[in-house]
């Protein structure tokens, strides 16, 4: 309901932001949620709003909707593109805690964290008015030194931060301890290419080839970052995360 999204090959139809998707149901279910990839809306697969929707549903607006209370929707939605950057530095915030090498910065990350969930118990004017720019610095500052103690340990650390590696030919490339922040990796070449401890947070995977890759360890790699990408049987990442179920289970020719 909140987002917009236009024709491409993510979706099949354009959207406008507060208007809700014809395949929205009464129940607020999506009535193709099973289908999405086969009916062209593969971009819905990797959309995660980390657990915004429902803080901002459930507990900011006491379990009000907008349809139920269509006063407080356009507010809803605002308030909610607030929150989902709120919760997404969260989970951010969290991974890095979870970070042995970030030990000496612990503390930080730990006051970093109390004080980003305290915003999102706000109420709603307050939220809106939160100078998220400032709080993303401040915590970006940590995230980096974290990234940073992360990848100490690999004697080869490129930097390719916010490098334009679109369809680039990655194959077999030795990654281990990159930086790739913020790369746009859209359909780039990754085949067995060796992404272990390297920083992904909020690199663009969509539509690269990660057959036979290793990202195990990759730093701030997401779910939805994989879900993005294309693989195999052969790939891979830390157990917390889950093959994407377009994957197929087998490996393939390289």
């Amino acid at each position: 309901m909140a987002p917009a999204f236009a024709a491409s090959a993510d979706f099949a139809l354009d959207k406008p932001a507060g208007r809700p998707c014809v395949n929205l149901k009464q129940d607020f279910r999506c009535g193709v949620h099973t289908e999405l990839r086969e009916r062209g809306f593969p971009g819905c697969t990797v959309f995660d709003c980390f657990g915004a929707g429902q803080q901002v549903a459930q507990v900011t607006y006491g379990g009000r909707d907008w349809r139920r209370t269509p006063g407080v929707a356009a507010e809803m939605f605002d308030v909610f593109a607030v929150m989902r950057q709120l919760h997404e530095l969260l989970w951010y915030l969290a991974e890095a805690r979870t970070l042995p090498a970030a030990r000496p910065i612990r503390a930080e990350l730990d006051r970093a964290y109390a004080a980003t969930e305290r915003h999102t118990r706000a109420d709603p004017e307050a939220l809106l008015k939160l100078d998220f720019g400032a709080v993303r610095q401040e915590a970006n500052v940590l995230l980096l030194r974290a990234s940073e103690l992360a990848r100490a340990g690999y004697k080869k650390k490129a930097d390719r931060r916010g490098a334009d590696l679109i369809a680039a030919d990655l194959r077999q490339v030795d990654l281990r301890g990159a930086s790739l922040r913020g790369a746009y990796l859209i359909g780039a070449d990754l085949r067995r290419a060796d992404l272990r401890g390297a920083d992904v947070i909020g690199a663009d995977l969509r539509g690269a080839n990660l057959a036979g890759a290793d990202l195990t360890g990759a730093v701030f790699l997401i779910q939805s970052q994989l879900d993005a990408a294309n693989g195999d049987g052969s790939t891979k990442f830390a157990a917390s995360f889950h093959r994407p179920a377009h994957w197929p289970d087998v490996s393939r020719p390289t």
